[in-house]
């Protein structure tokens, strides 16, 4: 296991890589304690990262024998993270329509600001893919809980459940690739930012549509996903607002 990462998220991330890539088959068991082995961890963390994996549809329970791997297909995951994009383009429609108060562009910034931090000095260390993940997760609660629309947080909830559609489902090339994957986080904090300025300019449409491109590319670099035949481009570069 990594220094500094903490042995659930380690598990997790680790997992969700070896299902994307193709490493771990479809319908191939996964034994708590050969894992934990693998893995450099105790079998808690193991167990821990099983029942979140089986959350978001990646894994089955076989009663009492473990999980087996269910590998979703591309169009699976392409029409999840679609509709993960269309809601919250949606969120970020309507905050661009309506303005945010100064409340609520303050905790924004500050938001962001925490993830300026982490990117500053040029790369990110285990512990700071943990803040990632954090900080990540954050700003996509927090923009879908400042639209006031309630019926996408319940529609995303049930989204999340699917694979690879949800905003904290992140599966990375940590170990082998972490120099393109700290330039992939890197334009994801940018659309992030990109995000924030068109709804502070009222472009409704570019904060749409930012939001749209964001959740195509957010869950992991295309390496990860060559393995199922994943169409998934790397972030485009952030818009500015107009």
């Amino acid at each position: 296991m990594s220094k500094g990462m903490k042995p659930g998220q380690h598990v997790i991330v680790s997992l969700r890589r070896m299902i994307a890539s193709g490493e771990l088959q479809d319908g191939e068991r996964i034994a708590e304690i050969p894992t934990a082995e693998a893995l450099g961890v105790s079998r808690m963390p193991v167990r821990t990262a099983l029942r979140a994996l089986e959350q978001e549809g990646l894994v089955v329970k076989l009663g009492n024998r473990g999980y087996a791997v269910r590998g979703p297909s591309a169009v699976e995951i392409e029409s999840a993270v679609e509709v993960r994009g269309v809601l919250e383009g949606l969120a970020a429609r309507r905050l661009a329509v309506r303005g945010l108060s100064p409340r609520e562009e303050r905790a924004f910034e500050q938001c962001l600001t925490a993830g300026d931090a982490l990117f500053a000095k040029g790369y990110l260390s285990d512990r700071d893919l943990e803040g990632f993940h954090a900080y990540n997760l954050a700003f996509h609660e927090q923009l879908v809980r400042a639209s006031g629309n309630g019926a996408i947080e319940i529609a995303l909830a049930r989204n999340n459940l699917l694979p690879f559609a949800s905003a904290a489902a992140l599966a990375l090339d940590w170990e082998d690739g972490r120099e393109a994957e700290f330039e992939h986080l890197r334009k994801a904090h940018a659309q992030h930012r990109a995000v924030l300025a068109a709804i502070l300019a009222g472009d409704a449409d570019l904060a749409e549509s930012i939001m749209r491109s964001h959740a195509q590319a957010a869950t992991g670099s295309a390496r990860v996903f060559e393995g199922l035949g994943l169409g998934n481009p790397n972030i485009a570069p952030a818009k500015e607002s107009r």
